[in-house]
């Protein structure tokens, strides 16, 4: 086993008699980005919960880098890996630069104190919402507000730059409400991050940005991972039209998905 990888080993999970995630098996690599697509229903943000130790499976098991995730505390976790879910509510009427200091874990080691200003300054910037910084969550477009909960999961991860820590994200439909540019932007970023050495793990909705971004691809339906590997051999015109029951081709060079 890889030292340096999430492992998801025989996962199942069921609720109220129902299984919601069949015998899935699959791994994430430091500095890879790792995307699950697939139709609604089909058990991806439960999968992603499940990893993150936010619900436990009915069988199997998870380790981050050799080490049982039922070992690891929830402080520990949070130093691990950070989530953004589909909808985080923020009810209280928060600054946009409150919520992205949300993000920040004090390990009550002083350097890292003293690098807080110019981490939230950094996040804000890549994110594009520096001009934002003082405006309340709940004023901001839903575009906004995925940036605003973008810059908190960067922030969560925040290590220095000679750090070994070992570092993922989870990420569940990040591109949601953003308008094409800063869709590019969060994905771009989340490149930049893995070239850095996190473990990425997203769900998207759209094949194409999966299919440019993405280094591996799990496809899931209904519970099951169909199909697993690079794009450009996942991407299977016939598989997606069964998937996704719809009539679907696929062009290469560059590679892409069309659905009619």
């Amino acid at each position: 086993k890889k030292d340096m990888s999430i492992q998801a080993s025989s996962i199942s999970w069921e609720i109220d008699g129902k299984k919601i995630i069949n015998n899935v098996s699959l791994e994430i690599n430091h500095g890879e980005v790792v995307s699950i697509i697939g139709p609604n229903g089909a058990g991806k943000s439960s999968f992603l919960n499940v990893l993150s130790g936010d619900i436990k499976p009915t069988a199997g098991d998870i380790t981050f880098d050799n080490v049982d995730l039922k070992e690891i505390t929830i402080q520990e976790r949070s130093f691990m890996r950070s989530v953004m879910s589909q909808s985080q509510q923020i009810v209280y009427d928060f600054s946009v630069k409150e919520i992205i200091e949300m993000g920040w874990l004090d390990r009550g080691i002083a350097s890292y104190s003293e690098d807080f200003k110019y981490a939230v300054m950094n996040a804000a910037e890549e994110c594009s919402i520096l001009d934002i910084l003082d405006q309340k969550f709940n004023t901001l477009s839903g575009g906004e507000q995925r940036r605003v909960h973008f810059a908190r999961t960067l922030i969560q991860l925040w290590r220095p730059s000679d750090s070994k820590d070992p570092r993922y994200m989870f990420l569940d439909e990040p591109t949601a409400n953003l308008d094409i540019k800063h869709e590019q932007n969060l994905m771009k970023l989340v490149k930049e991050k893995a070239n850095e050495g996190i473990g990425v793990l997203l769900i998207l909705h759209d094949l194409n940005l999966a299919a440019r971004y993405s280094d591996k691809l799990f496809i899931f339906k209904e519970g099951n991972l169909i199909k697993s590997g690079p794009p450009e051999e996942v991407l299977d015109k016939d598989m997606l039209t069964d998937v996704y029951g719809l009539e679907m081709n696929v062009e290469n060079d560059p590679l892409r998905v069309n659905y009619y």
